[in-house]
């Protein structure tokens, strides 16, 4: 008897961790589907949590109200324009379909000084004076690799159209746990099972993180973008919605707009009249920069991480998982990067959380 207890109890154990993770690999399979919509809702949950707090103040203790409003007015934020994203998308495809059956889709003939651009000048200009001077023939000429990249732009197109329906999906759970409460305190729960001692610490740096990232990055990402795209859609350019989503991804990365703004700026100079266009040049100069006046609003003072870091967030987030990958992939790529700095540098990120505790 002595000899098989320790065997069972061997058996026993094992049996049971094998249990134990089949329960939880299967979770992780079921929550595969749906996880980028939960951790986008989480973060927003964590990034509107301040917000949420000074809404429910101001109503008088009443936070479920101050969770409707808050959803409310996120959904407007998103529906509309993304409506617009799409309705402009689909009037440009009908567009460009409507001149080629009409015969009257053309390609204006390129500038001579594209034939001096480095490496690629002379190809282009020949690709490019092939196309303006018979397109039938460019387009039978081409036509494997215009369906190839016709079909990958479909792709990325139906990717945002899905990412703006998981962003529904997550602003809604993000309504709902602020209605709840708690998240702030499971998260440090976990934290301290986690990390020990510094569980608190990490909880901190984790808030501030999201918070900035959210907020000065791709808070200000957006709202420059709604602001040069309104500029597109009021002054007709055809197919805003792409360039809006162009601004977007751009400022997202840090870059600056100016690369889309400043083609479409020629474009209305040579379509539209002088004073028009000049008008219309002095607002999209004013939505490229307003991220310089965004930035110390909303962010304070200093970048929450480098550039670098955000840019393989928003591009890797963007490969892996589309869309709302451009969200989660900055955030959870900069919340990385500031746990590693504060496991290589505690001193560093005590200064940090030591100056958040000071802050009102």
């Amino acid at each position: 008897m002595t000899n098989t207890t320790p065997n069972l109890s061997i058996y026993d154990l094992t049996i049971r961790m094998l249990l134990l993770f089949m329960i939880i690999g299967w979770c992780l399979m079921l929550m595969i589907p749906f996880v980028h919509i939960i951790l986008w809702g989480v973060i927003l949950t964590l990034a509107f949590d301040p917000l949420h707090k000074r809404i429910t103040r101001f109503l008088r203790g009443r936070s479920k109200l101050a969770a409707v409003l808050i959803v409310v007015l996120s959904l407007s934020v998103l529906i509309l324009p993304g409506i617009l994203f799409l309705n402009s998308i689909i009037d440009g495809v009908k567009i460009l379909k409507e001149n080629y059956l009409a015969g009257n889709l053309t390609i204006p003939p390129p500038s001579e000084k594209v034939k001096f651009w480095p490496v690629i000048g002379t190809t282009l200009y020949d690709l490019w004076q092939s196309g303006s001077s018979d397109i039938e023939h460019f387009i039978l000429k081409y036509q494997s690799h215009l369906v190839e990249v016709g079909s990958k732009i479909g792709k990325g197109l139906l990717s945002a159209a899905g990412g703006i329906v998981q962003m529904l999906g997550a602003v809604f759970i993000a309504g709902f746990l602020l209605m709840i409460g708690g998240t702030n305190e499971i998260l440090r729960k976990f934290f301290n099972k986690v990390a020990g001692n510094r569980g608190d610490e990490f909880t901190v740096v984790v808030n501030q993180t999201i918070q900035n990232v959210v907020k000065g990055i791709l808070g200000v990402a957006l709202i420059q973008a709604l602001l040069t795209g309104a500029g597109f859609m009021l002054a007709g350019i055809p197919m805003a919605g792409l360039w809006t989503l162009l601004v977007f991804i751009l400022a997202a990365l840090q870059l600056p707009p100016a690369v889309i703004v400043l083609p479409v700026i020629a474009y209305m100079f040579s379509e539209k009249e002088t004073m028009t266009a000049v008008l219309w040049t002095c607002y999209l100069m004013i939505a490229g920069i307003s991220d310089n006046v965004l930035k110390p609003i909303l962010l304070g003072k200093g970048a929450p991480v480098p550039m670098l870091v955000i840019f393989v967030g928003v591009i890797g987030g963007f490969i892996f998982s589309g869309f709302i990958g451009m969200f989660t992939g900055a955030v959870v790529m900069s919340l990385g990067y500031k746990l590693f700095v504060s496991w290589l540098e505690p001193e560093i990120i005590e200064a940090e959380v030591k100056a958040e505790e000071k802050k009102p």
